[in-house]
């Protein structure tokens, strides 16, 4: 699927999202020791600090009230934000009893959140709200957007 510019740094934190639940799973499935699972949890908070709150606020403070105001309410993103917050809410008990089924949870919901986003809202929004306004969001979006190499 082509990814319409002005969507392409959130796409990239998607990639980078997806990655950080394969090296993981990866991880969970060679070992699940206390050490290796405080390690991958520590890892997928450091993400989530670096770079999740930074895309969640996009998301929640300028691409889904726009498309909100251009096409009116969807009920995808509603379901979009709660997944933000119960990924918020899985990194707050990582930090205070990190477990492998938990990490596992997390990579669950974020690769299934991911997905959606991707296949569903921006592959529909890219093709409906107009071309100028996605592109003017879309240097905003640049402009927020933080950027990690792996």
């Amino acid at each position: 699927m082509l990814r319409d510019p002005a969507l392409i740094p959130l796409s990239q934190q998607h990639h980078n999202g997806l990655a950080l639940c394969v090296l993981t799973e990866r991880a969970l499935e060679g070992d699940r020791s206390q050490a290796t699972v405080r390690k991958l949890a520590s890892k997928a908070i450091d993400r989530y600090e670096i770079e999740l709150t930074n895309h969640f606020g996009i998301e929640e403070q300028l691409l889904f009230p726009l498309i909100e105001r251009e096409l009116g309410r969807l009920a995808l993103i509603d379901d979009l934000v709660a997944d933000h917050r119960a990924l918020e809410e899985m990194i707050d008990q990582m930090r205070a009893a990190p477990s492998a089924e938990l990490l596992e949870k997390f990579c669950g919901l974020l690769r299934s959140h991911i997905r959606r986003e991707e296949n569903d809202l921006f592959q529909d929004v890219q093709h409906r709200l107009p071309k100028d306004v996605l592109a003017s969001a879309g240097k905003e979006i640049d402009a927020r957007a933080v950027r990690v190499c792996l």
